[in-house]
């Protein structure tokens, strides 16, 4: 039970989050970048203040796919969010490897999907075994990745001290 309400709380957290981001353009930031194949490791980066989300991928097959990448505080800047998605939804590209790494801030929910909700179809979350959440990062488990990824989601809580 604890459990759910948990999964209720950081639920609520994030549409909060979101909906306060949305209302605040000097604290949200939207950008658009290629995710290539080829096998090569490639790191995409955005910066809010002093907290910096990154992406580290390697993919294989197909063409170039546009991503977004957004960043964000909360209002009372005690939370930090980043979220790396492909907007047309599920990603042709088998990726090899992943990682988001947050800089400044404590990760306190994060989620991975294989597919994202657009065109009518919904998210698919990744099987909790396939990734690992740590202090700043999340990243495919070896072995267990299936190479499915379309989303990433997090929220972090910042080292911002209250006096």
């Amino acid at each position: 039970m604890a459990i759910i309400n948990n999964l209720h709380f950081l639920a609520l957290l994030f549409v909060t989050l979101t909906v306060a981001l949305a209302s605040a353009d000097d604290r949200t930031k939207t950008v658009e970048f290629n995710v290539k194949p080829g096998g090569e490791v490639h790191t995409f980066s955005e910066k809010m203040r002093e907290y910096e989300c990154s992406f580290t991928y390697a993919s294989q097959g197909g063409t170039n796919e546009q991503w977004l990448m957004s960043v964000g505080l909360s209002d009372d800047d005690g939370l930090f969010s980043c979220s790396v998605w492909r907007p047309q939804g599920k990603s042709y590209l088998f990726f090899t490897q992943f990682k988001a790494e947050l800089k400044g801030a404590k990760i306190e929910y994060a989620s991975a999907y294989s597919q994202t909700a657009a065109g009518g179809q919904r998210d698919v979350t990744l099987r909790e075994d396939e990734f690992t959440v740590g202090d700043s990062t999340v990243t495919h488990k070896d072995g267990k990745f299936r190479a499915e990824l379309s989303k990433l989601t997090i929220i972090a809580r910042t080292r911002h001290d209250e006096l």
